[in-house]
């Protein structure tokens, strides 16, 4: 892969990362509103950017890829692991905070609730 900003920045392989992996949450684990789908994709975004060069590190370390790829494609990689991997954690973390706040109406109001479902 040619080296798209020089010795000194890797910010072009940060972004496009992070692009690709937002984009590919969204395809993976379609949206149910348009502000899910934004509040993923800036996440995702963020946190590629953020994390991509550790998460690079973490995937040359883990899988040996270090002589194999180089430094772009290890920051480019990094950053599209981090930023799919961003939404799924927190994902997980919203759904069993919902979970939780169901069960906790359910426990407060119990025979209310289900009486006004009806």
């Amino acid at each position: 892969m040619t080296d798209l900003t020089g010795a000194n920045g890797w910010l072009a392989e940060r972004i496009a990362g992070s692009t690709a992996g937002a984009a590919v949450s969204l395809v993976y684990l379609f949206p149910g509103s348009r502000k899910e789908a934004a509040t993923r994709f800036l996440t995702g975004l963020c946190c590629g950017l953020v994390f991509g060069g550790p998460a690079g590190l973490w995937l040359e370390a883990t899988l040996g890829l270090g002589d194999r790829l180089s430094g772009p494609e290890l920051m480019l990689s990094g950053s599209a692991f981090a930023s799919l991997v961003a939404w799924w954690g927190l994902g997980i973390l919203a759904r069993i905070a919902a979970r939780q706040s169901r069960g906790e109406k359910g426990a407060k109001g119990g025979a209310e609730e289900s009486g006004s479902r009806r």
